[in-house]
């Protein structure tokens, strides 16, 4: 098995002989046990043939084409109807994704792309279709970013349904599901995964997908143990068979031995006693046996997370990414509809502090809406606020729409890959520029306005965190692109991914330097990296002065279970240990030891 980003790419397994036990691995995307038969699902392939047409018959394709457009366009409010009646995030996350179905189908390239081979080509609207769909696919599968590489499922999507309504191909739905059902499939819609009744079926595996997908999303949303790039899992294979879905580990075991199935029931059992102990976590405060006081913070990427957020008892927002503002269009949206998105965001947190990361996008990430030029290392070149600073007008329109938004609730504002402290002056210049054109406008902004921070993301940035700490008003460690610049390492090439590695001395050392930093300073200092979701790292950035951690909300009762068993002054006392050390073996024998209770 190997990835590219979140995304598996099958190697081809060996073969098992069936009735045989079978152990598969994959991506973990939604975690617990699920136990059950398999029912495969088939959705049906569609044959696409590709035909010459005259030109006398160029305006009745396009005619054709915009019919199944249109039909299709109504089959997406009918699922938006649905996705109203799911309630909860699951409801949500869906109505979001249908939203930008909605674009797609009118007005976007997909569209004009299609038409265009339909005149320029004169073929089929089918084959037209197909061929933009596959050229649409190629561009975000090349894209070094793993979630809109993970957009492809969405795009596929869009096609089917096309070529549905072109070929009058039936859909075939979930029908006469067995007990326990665990689906079984290639690979699986988002659309089709909110069908799934989590009271019928008990998990999920596919072929093909990735964790930032919005299958695994709503995978998540719905409580569904889920294992997506699951090599060789259809070959085989037998409906009706059992089947183990382990959405923690990753792993499907097929045709499971009775000893198997009795590890499996048993751990089902403790992953449910976990969950409840786990919930009534919620409102109790992250606080360490010796009586420190830790904040827990969620990540979201989508303002639909905000349920996710309030039910795992999150005491605010620690990063808001800001770029799904500008995914699936061509267009940038204005300040208007930023402002809109954000206050909703705001007021639905109930007084929370809402911390707003402006656009970390450029590059390969945005390059057609934004109008950039895509460069030879998309991650080192014009992005984050190196961008903003490039595109002005862009950076105003958005600190606009965030300063409006402070009206309704606490804000903060982070600007990524922050390198030197001029780019944070300059930051703070143009706020202050459009702070006081609001106000002479009339337009209400919090006062006083919020915090500006800077992320340190970048070596030199945390080198450097003395000087920017006098001129920045709380900092946000961002340890997933800091490990990655550090060690230049790239995660989602999986001939070095697995040389990534935290617990490395100079990773460290930049962490607690930029920490003393803040200290200094007495400015805020949080971690929002995948280290400050991983239980196993909490009482070590507790030792390091961290008293701020933001995560996925989904890991937050695990985060808030380990620091309340944790006693500050020996995380301290062993942090120190571990910063006089330069073996990241040993260093990770200390963490795991004082982990497991070692004095």
């Amino acid at each position: 098995m190997t990835a590219t980003g979140d995304t598996l790419r099958p190697k081809r397994p060996a073969a098992a002989a069936p009735g045989i036990e079978k152990t598969l691995e994959g991506l973990g995307v939604a975690r617990g046990i699920a136990i059950g038969v398999i029912h495969l699902h088939d959705a049906g392939a569609i044959s696409v043939p590709e035909l010459r047409i005259p030109a006398a018959r160029i305006e009745e394709e396009c005619a054709r084409f915009e019919e199944a457009a249109q039909r299709a366009g109504h089959q997406v409010e009918q699922l938006q109807e649905k996705a109203g009646r799911l309630g909860g995030s699951a409801g949500e996350e869906l109505g979001y994704l249908l939203d930008a179905y909605r674009q797609m189908l009118h007005g976007s390239r997909l569209v004009r792309g299609v038409e265009r081979r339909i005149r320029s080509d004169r073929i089929n609207a089918e084959s037209a279709v197909q061929q933009e769909i596959n050229e649409i696919v190629r561009g975000f599968e090349a894209m070094e970013d793993s979630y809109l590489a993970a957009r492809v499922a969405d795009i596929r999507d869009i096609g089917r349904r096309l070529l549905r309504n072109l070929t009058n191909t039936p859909y075939r739905p979930f029908t006469a599901l067995p007990k326990n059902a665990v689906i079984v499939t290639d690979e699986m819609t988002p659309a089709d995964t909110a069908l799934l009744d989590p009271g019928h079926v008990a998990g999920l595996a596919t072929v093909l997908g990735g964790a930032e997908s919005h299958t695994a999303i709503m995978a998540r949303s719905l409580g569904l143990p889920s294992v997506l790039g699951v090599a060789g899992l259809l070959k085989d294979l037998k409906g009706g068979e059992t089947i183990i879905v382990d959405g923690g580990q990753g792993r499907v075991i097929l045709n499971p031995t009775a000893a198997t199935l009795g590890i499996y029931r048993q751990k089902q059992i403790e992953f449910l006693k976990s969950r409840r102990a786990l919930s009534r976590l919620r409102d109790v405060p992250a606080e360490t046996l010796d009586g420190a006081r830790i904040l827990l913070q969620a990540n979201i990427e989508f303002p639909n997370e905000v349920v996710a957020v309030l039910d795992a008892g999150a005491e605010g927002v620690g990063l808001l990414r800001s770029e799904f503002q500008f995914m699936n269009r061509e267009d940038v949206p204005s300040e208007d509809e930023q402002y809109a998105t954000l206050r909703e965001v705001v007021e639905r947190m109930g007084g929370r502090t809402v911390t707003i990361r402006t656009f970390d996008a450029g590059g390969d990430k945005l390059a057609p809406a934004l109008g950039c030029t895509i460069g030879p290392n998309p991650s080192l070149g014009l992005r984050a606020i190196r961008l903003g600073l490039a595109r002005r007008d862009l950076l105003e329109d958005q600190l606009s729409a965030i300063l409006r938004a402070s009206a309704h609730g606490p804000v903060r504002i982070l600007i990524p890959m922050i390198a030197t402290v001029e780019e944070l002056r300059t930051t703070r210049e143009i706020m202050n520029t459009v702070i006081r054109r609001l106000k002479k406008k009339g337009v209400p902004v919090a006062d006083p306005p919020p915090p500006l921070g800077a992320m340190i993301e970048i070596p030199g940035a945390a080198l450097s965190a003395d000087a920017i700490a006098w001129h920045a008003d709380f900092f946000a460690i961002g340890t997933n692109d800091l490990t990655q610049y550090t060690l230049a390492i790239d995660r989602s090439d999986e001939a070095v991914a697995h040389l990534y590695n935290p617990l490395h001395p100079a990773v460290l050392r930049l962490i607690q330097f930029s920490a003393e930093a803040a200290l200094r300073a007495r400015i805020p200092v949080c971690v929002c990296g995948e280290m400050a979701g991983d239980p196993r790292y909490a009482a070590l950035l507790l030792g390091l002065g961290i008293r701020d951690l933001s995560m996925t909300s989904s890991n937050i009762p695990m985060v808030k279970q380990r620091i309340r068993a944790t006693n500050l002054v020996a995380a301290t006392r062993r942090a120190r240990v571990i910063m006089d050390q330069s073996d990241s073996a040993h260093i990770a024998q200390l963490v795991d030891g004082f982990n497991a209770g070692e004095p």
